[in-house]
């Protein structure tokens, strides 16, 4: 696995430049000369941090919000269709 560093003015240029290295192996981002971000692919990601994909579901299921209960008021009038002409 190589690592390879990218200037932020490169990067913003040419980000599939800075992808296909990250398939490769991390990609540091330099701003001024020093690190300030760094792109790994999300296989890389999930063995970095000892997770696995989760679907939409699942992450919102993770989201903490409490038990949130949600009323909408009733609207009561009388209504007629809309007169497209």
């Amino acid at each position: 696995m190589s690592i390879h560093t990218v200037p932020s003015r490169d990067f913003a240029r040419d980000v599939g430049h800075a992808k296909r290295l990250a398939a490769e192996g991390p990609v540091f981002i330099t701003d001024r000369g020093r690190p300030a971000f760094a792109l790994l692919t999300i296989e890389d990601y999930y063995a970095l941090t000892h997770t696995q994909p989760q679907s939409l579901l699942q992450a919102m299921d993770a989201i903490p919000c409490g038990d949130i209960a949600f009323e909408p008021p009733r609207i009561d009038g009388d209504f007629k269709p809309a007169e497209l002409d």
